[in-house]
């Protein structure tokens, strides 16, 4: 049995073949880098609203928490309890 040689047209069409399969190759690492990056940001923007998330239970489930609120109205409002004297140092 004779092995018939490929002609001329056929080793361009398989180099064709080559060349497109390497280019898409290419473009397909591009993306999967591309996917990778974009996966991490969304896994932290995740555990950053995860944590909001667990900060905001908190406020919620401590809400009527006398000593809670007192630091609340000091920090936040400037309030001061009776007899109680307020220092504010400035720059």
């Amino acid at each position: 049995m004779q092995i018939k040689k490929a002609g001329f047209l056929t080793k361009i069409v398989v180099l064709t073949l080559l060349v497109a399969s390497a280019v898409s190759l290419l473009s397909l690492q591009g993306r999967i880098v591309e996917a990778q990056r974009e996966q991490e940001e969304l896994r932290l923007r995740v555990a950053q609203q995860s944590q909001l998330n667990a900060d905001l239970r908190d406020a919620i489930d401590h809400s009527g928490d006398p000593d809670r609120q007192a630091a609340i109205a000091r920090s936040e409002l400037n309030l001061a309890a009776p007899g109680e004297k307020v220092i504010i140092f400035t720059d």
